[in-house]
C-alpha cells in the first residue's frame, strides 16, 4: 500500500480522492437523465467535498504530479461545469419550447465552452508558475455554486426558467473575465 504514499504513483491517495469526485460526477449525470434531481445534488456536493480534500491531501503528504494536476482538472470540468450545467438544461428544458430551447441549448454549449477554457487557461498560468493570491475571473467551483443557486431559484419559482438561462450566460461570461476574485 506503499503507492498511497508516492508522488510518483498514478494512483497515490489525492488522486484516489479525485477519482471519487469523478466517480461522484458521472453519477450524478446519470441521475440528471432520469430527472432525479435531488439525487443528482447531493452527488455533485460529494464530489465538490472530495475535490477539497484531494487537494489538501495532496499538499499534506507532498503527493502533487503532473497526473493528478490534469485528473483534478478533469474532475473539476466534470464536477464543476458539465455537471450543474446538464442539471439547469434539464431542469428548465421542461418548461421551455421554440426559441427559448434553442437559447438555452446554445447558452449551456456557451457554459461547457467558457468552463473548459477557463480551466485549460487555469493550468497553463499554473505551469508557468502564475499563481498569484486571487483568481482572474470565476473560478468553475464558485460559477457552479451560482448555477445550483439559479436551479434553486428557478425550481421555487423565485426567478422564471428564462431569467435562469439568461443568468446562465453571465455566469458563463464571468468565467473567463477579468474580474478578481480572492484566493482562499
Amino acid at each position: 500500500m506503499s503507492f498511497l504514499y508516492k508522488e510518483s504513483s498514478h494512483f497515490n491517495l489525492a488522486n484516489l480522492f479525485t477519482m471519487v469526485n469523478i466517480t461522484a460526477g458521472l453519477t450524478a449525470t446519470y441521475f440528471i437523465s432520469k430527472h432525479s434531481f435531488a439525487t443528482a445534488i447531493i452527488l455533485a456536493w460529494i464530489g465538490g467535498a472530495f475535490d477539497i480534500f484531494d487537494g489538501k491531501i495532496a499538499r499534506k503528504y507532498n503527493l502533487s504530479n503532473e497526473f493528478g494536476i490534469q485528473l483534478d482538472s478533469f474532475a473539476d470540468f466534470l464536477s464543476f461545469v458539465l455537471v450543474p450545467v446538464f442539471l439547469i438544461f434539464e431542469a428548465v428544458s421542461l418548461k421551455l419550447n421554440g426559441f427559448m430551447f434553442i437559447l438555452a441549448s446554445v447558452i449551456s454549449i456557451y457554459y461547457v465552452i467558457s468552463g473548459l477554457r477557463r480551466l485549460i487557461q487555469f493550468n497553463i498560468n499554473a505551469d508557468a508558475g502564475q499563481i498569484e493570491n486571487f483568481f482572474t475571473g470565476v473560478p468553475t467551483p464558485l460559477g457552479a455554486i451560482l448555477l445550483w443557486i439559479m436551479y434553486l431559484s428557478d425550481s421555487y419559482g423565485i426567478i422564471p426558467s428564462y431569467l435562469a438561462i439568461v443568468l446562465m450566460a453571465v455566469i458563463a461570461w464571468s468565467l473567463n473575465s477579468k474580474i478578481k476574485i480572492p484566493h482562499p
